[in-house]
């Protein structure tokens, strides 16, 4: 069976930071696909290890957005 899980990637100093919400897991690479390739492993030794979560992810796209603030 096919899961979708979101991943949210960010740069940080000179790696790539991958995150997913849903299982709190972290991974990261040295460009966006190679971090979000080592996520997709961390994902699937997780559910490996501890079966898929009871909650299951939502069906839909996750929406991430920017939220822009003054101080």
């Amino acid at each position: 069976m096919n899961y979708r899980f979101s991943a949210l990637i960010t740069k940080e100093d000179a790696w790539y930071v991958a995150r997913c919400p849903e299982l709190n897991i972290t991974s990261q690479g040295k460009d966006v696909e190679s971090a979000r390739a080592s996520l997709r492993e961390a994902i699937e030794l997780y559910l490996e290890t501890w079966g898929v979560p009871e909650e299951r992810p939502a069906e839909g796209a996750a929406f991430w957005t920017t939220v822009e603030v003054s101080h």
